[in-house]
This record gives structure tokens, sequence and C-alpha cells, in this order.
């Protein structure tokens, strides 16, 4: 994502709200949790232009530590608590939302955050529905291996989702190896603060043939395209609405995987109205 600050070897989890819709329908999806001018969670949730609305970050992670989730603006679960969240994660799970957490030992994971059992929950007794892999640092190995892991646990009864927020460059460098074993559900691929492969002063070229290379050789069930909410979310990349509307979604909604657009960030979305405008055409 944009404008984040690295830390334990740069894992950076987040928890996913997913709002099921048909299966040829396209969908927005959002980031929240770092920055307290972008409302609850259950406004988010309430807006009507999101169906996935990912809660970010579970930043520390790895090298022993125990995961913890940083939602910075907002609360703080392992101090003061999160009063609401996990009434605001069932509220939404109420309108059809599937709520996901990324990264983490897969155990861990589960008994904290999904479906198994521990003390000390950080969210409370809410149950996400499932992880999102946003790896942007640290290693390449064993991605694919927890990706299985996680997948298995829909074994268990209750689906989990894996989902992916890898950088359109082919193939990314940390979760490669990982997006090719099949498991994964949703892929939102960051078209943006990469030049090679994102749209620049109204050439969608370099775009169009990184998303035909995506949609073509990574078997998720659905690919989505990753832009900054407005002009000042990340270095590069954003897409004027018109542009958008008119050039690169006629040229990428043919495909079988198109799933929709995922945003960068809920805080920089309520600035643009970008969501707004781009629903009705997503």
């Amino acid at each position: 994502m944009a404008f984040r600050t690295a830390i334990s070897l740069s894992f950076i989890s987040s928890l996913l709200l997913m709002l099921a819709t048909g299966s040829n329908a396209g969908g927005i999806a959002i980031y929240w949790g770092q920055n307290g001018n972008e409302g609850t969670l259950k406004e988010t949730c309430s807006t009507g232009n999101y169906e996935y609305v990912i809660l970010s970050f579970l930043a520390t992670f790895g090298n022993g530590q125990t995961p913890m989730i940083n939602l910075a603006g907002h609360c703080d679960p392992y101090s003061n608590g999160c009063t609401g969240l996990s009434s605001d994660i069932k509220s939404c799970q109420a309108k059809g939302v599937k709520v996901l957490l990324s990264l983490g030992v897969a155990t861990y994971l589960w008994n904290n955050f999904l479906g198994g059992h521990s003390s000390s929950r950080p969210l409370g007794p809410a149950v996400l529905d499932g992880i999102d892999l946003d790896i942007e640092g640290g290693t390449s190995q064993h991605w694919d291996e927890l990706a299985r892991f996680l997948a298995g646990y829909s074994q268990k009864g209750k689906k989990v989702y894996v989902t992916a927020a890898p950088q359109c460059p082919f193939p990314d460098a940390w979760i490669g190896n990982a997006l090719k074993t099949g498991v994964f559900d949703y892929v939102w691929v960051q078209f943006y603060n990469n030049p090679p492969c994102q749209y620049s002063s109204g050439n969608i070229g370099n775009l169009l043939n990184a998303w035909k290379q995506w949609t073509s050789d990574i078997p998720a069930n659905k690919i989505f395209l990753g832009l900054p909410a407005s002009p000042a979310a990340a270095g590069s990349g954003f897409i004027p609405t018109a542009d958008l509307i008119s050039k690169v979604l006629p040229a990428i909604k043919g495909s079988a995987k198109y799933g929709g657009v995922m945003l960068w960030s809920k805080y920089y979305d309520d600035q643009s109205g970008y969501s707004s405008s781009i629903k009705s055409h997503v």
C-alpha cells in the first residue's frame, strides 16, 4: 500500500470484510483502519459503496513476536480495547459482509481471529472470514505453505477466504510462488507505484498488458484492479474517473476473472468520492 512505515520485517497484515455478490458482478474493495478521520467500520459498511472492506493492519509479526494489530487513529485492542469494533464486525456480517485477516502463523490466526478458541482474542468474539496476504518485504519463502494451511481450515465447516494484494510487476517478488497454489479466492493487484504496469497520462497500454498476464497466469477465482482513491493516496498510478469508466473498465471487464476494483484507502476515498463516482460502472 502507499506511504506506510515498514515494521517487523515489513510483514503487513490486514483484516478483510467481504460482501458477497453475484458470481458475475464486479465490486469495490477498500482499505480501512489507518486514519481516525475515515469514520467507523460500521459507517464504512453502511455506505453501500463497498463489497469488500480490508481492515489494516496486523503490522507486528515475525522473529518470534506475537502478531499485533495496529488500527492507527481508531483504537488499541491491547490496552484500552476496541469498544464497538466486535459489534461493528458482526453488524457488517449481518449485512452479508465477510471478514478476513492476513498473515501470521496459521494456528495463531485460526485461534485468535477465525473459528478457533483463545483466551486473548484481540477483536473479541467476532469471527473473521479469512486472511489477506499483503506482503511487501521480508522473505518470499513459505507463503505457499501458509496459504494452503489456511485454506485447509475450510474443512472445519465455515469457509476461510484466502486473498492477496501483490504488486503489478509479474510475478510478484514476495508471493509469486504462493499465488500459483490455486487456493486464493481473490487477488487485488496493486496497479500503482509501479510505472511499468500502470496507467500513465491517458495511456492504458502497460496496465492492460499486465492485466492480461495476471488474469491468464494466476489460478485465482477473481482478480481486482487495485488503484489509489485519489492522487494523494499514492506516488503514481491514479486514474481519473472519466478514463477509468471510458477506457479501462471496458477493456478489462470482459475477463472471466474480473472481480472489480480495490481502492487505497477509505480516508482518501472520503476526500475524493471516487467509489461513488465509479460504483455503477464497476
